[in-house]
């Protein structure tokens, strides 16, 4: 019989003193044996990750702790240690040799004042007592060894002059310098678009199946899940409510929730025969929504933004990047033409070029009409009342400071629209059509889930009465059950007040649900764009099908072999 790497038993955990404690995770039970996969899913706030991090020791840095149980780990030596009961000592032993973890951002989990050579360097230094010289000739070959192209360059550049995939590349190759036995991977792929994550699902694959590296794979993206795990644990608001192995879980899951998660995954090809789109629950073919308008909003022609490149002790202006060149497209009264493509295709870029947050080389931009980029700043604040955003990261887009009732009437002070009590009137009738409730004005955003603060951005946006919304990745963030309300949200509103939106997003499942058209940019410019359908059921273009093909499929029996070869 095999031993277990991890055994979690009767676990809980809770943040808060006295009247004020509240218990987060609740006697928790399972176990990771050698070699193995573990998927643990859930919506915000279930757990997922504050289970994570007491496997590491690391609850009290949050300001949690360990109630009751146990955290077994087979160590090395054939020694288990109860990390629930270890001392620091042993703890930093134990974390980034024996147990490593990749988390979600990898910005934030690198130092963004030393090389990425030197963050790989010092984990061997630090573990392995390894000198400057062999530690960085072994991190130079993990870098290689996680697939980073021209490795030596690579080595001496910062956080900030990587790609998102490449930073998380980086991340992983930190995590293995030491092999390992257990590697925790904290949503390592939700802000990846899907060519990066089925690069970094494959690499992550690979690398466990040569090292025999067991996985605890922390997750809301059930494609994922059906990509990677070997078995899966669902918890609900701290407690455990299902778990099987994948197959099973998926043909017939046992919990009510559990078929929820399910039903709220996006799975392409779902559309197929609808004409326009969907909400998540419903049957396309029986959603007869309002066609938008033949007439242009919006209309982009020949639109490049480019960023100068300076070198040198002089900073000369050597060249440009290209990031929007020649881009030309028209939105519709009540349609969502959708932008897709991988990172740093020019999607975002595109879409804060529109609104003049950034400035354009060349092109016009004509809302109704009217070129917006060869507006004075007078006229320009007046038509912003016609255009709002929705962030990607709905937390760093509200301010700390204020509670929600100032957070959405701030448009409508600054554009002098409604005073005194119409304020409180209109702020309520917003918070209500977003699906959150009127005691909410007086929380402030650390006091929200990630979905209502997202809700909570919306309805800024939409105070007032805007007539085209730009929704850059507004729901890549969020788990799989709020994605899909949001989405039903932003198409309700539409239905309801004719809004025009232009969707970026490289999740192409949820475009293939609320999209009219879509548009496909790689390199700065769009290299294919039509109907839904065309987009979906017959591309046209190589790069569109590697997109569509890159998707995680919510389906175990379809598992495909890593792509990537394998190291001798």
């Amino acid at each position: 019989m095999v031993q277990n790497l991890l055994s979690i038993e009767n676990l809980s955990i809770s943040f808060g003193r006295g009247d004020k404690a509240r218990r987060v995770v609740e006697d928790l039970s399972f176990s990771i044996a050698p070699g193995e996969c573990v998927a643990v899913v859930g919506e915000s706030g279930s757990g997922k990750s504050v289970t994570a991090f007491s496997v590491l020791g690391l609850t009290g840095f949050n300001g949690g702790r360990i109630e009751t149980g146990a955290i077994n780990f087979t160590r090395r030596n054939g020694q288990v240690v109860d990390l629930a009961k270890a001392d620091e000592k042993t703890l930093r032993a134990i974390r980034g040799d024996e147990i490593a973890m990749v988390f979600q951002e990898p910005m934030t989990a690198l130092n963004p004042v030393f090389t990425v050579g030197e963050q790989i360097s010092e984990v061997l230094r630090q573990h392995r007592g390894m000198d400057r010289q062999a530690a960085d000739a072994k991190a130079l070959e993990l870098i290689t060894r996680v697939r980073i192209t021209d490795p030596a360059r690579r080595f001496k550049q910062y956080p900030h002059e990587l790609s998102g995939g490449m930073r998380q590349r980086v991340v992983i190759a930190m995590a293995l310098a030491c092999s390992p036995r257990l590697l925790i991977a904290d949503e390592p792929t939700t802000a990846l678009d899907v060519t990066i994550q089925a690069q970094v699902l494959d690499l992550m694959r690979e690398l466990s199946r040569e090292d025999g590296m067991a996985l605890l794979f922390i997750t809301h993206d059930m494609g994922v899940v059906a990509e990677m795990a070997d078995r899966v644990v669902v918890m609900r608001k701290g407690v455990r409510v299902e778990e099987q192995a994948v197959g099973p879980l998926f043909a017939a899951p046992n919990h009510v929730y559990t078929r929820r998660l399910l039903d709220a995954v996006p799975r392409l090809g779902a559309m197929a025969g609808s004409t326009g789109p969907a909400p998540f629950g419903t049957d396309p073919a029986a959603c007869q929504g309002k066609q938008p308008s033949s007439e242009a909003l919006l209309e982009v022609k020949n639109l490049s933004t480019w960023f100068p490149i300076h070198k040198g002790v002089l900073k000369r202006h050597v060249g440009d990047v290209r990031a929007v060149d020649d881009v030309s497209f028209t939105i519709g009264r009540g349609e969502t033409l959708s932008l897709v493509g991988e990172s740093g295709s020019g999607k975002s870029t595109t879409g804060r070029s529109i609104l003049r947050l950034a400035n354009p080389h060349a092109g016009q931009v004509l809302l109704e009409g009217r070129d917006v980029l060869k507006l004075d700043q007078q006229a320009m604040r007046a038509v912003r009342r016609d255009m709002q955003i929705v962030f990607q990261d709905p937390y760093a887009a509200l301010d700390p400071r204020l509670d929600a009732f100032e957070q959405i009437v701030e448009p409508l002070v600054i554009h002098n629209i409604d005073k005194g009590s119409a304020l409180r009137d209109r702020a309520i009738e917003l918070v209500r059509r977003v699906g959150l409730e009127d005691e909410h004005l007086e929380r402030y955003p650390h006091e929200f889930s990630g979905g209502q603060r997202q809700r909570l951005c919306i309805a800024r946006a939409i105070s007032l009465s805007p007539k085209l919304i730009i929704a850059d990745e507004s729901v890549s963030a969020l788990d799989v059950s709020i994605q899909a309300q949001v989405v039903n949200l932003l198409m309700e509103l539409q239905q309801e007040l004719g809004l025009s939106y232009l969707f970026i997003s490289h999740d192409m499942g949820v475009v293939e649900r609320i999209s009219h058209r879509v548009a496909v940019m790689q390199h700065g410019k769009i290299v294919e764009i039509g109907s839904r359908a065309q987009i979906f059921e017959a591309p046209g273009q190589d790069y569109t099908r590697q997109l569509i093909a890159a998707v995680p499929v919510a389906d175990p029996s379809r598992r495909v072999a890593p792509k990537l070869p394998a190291f001798a």
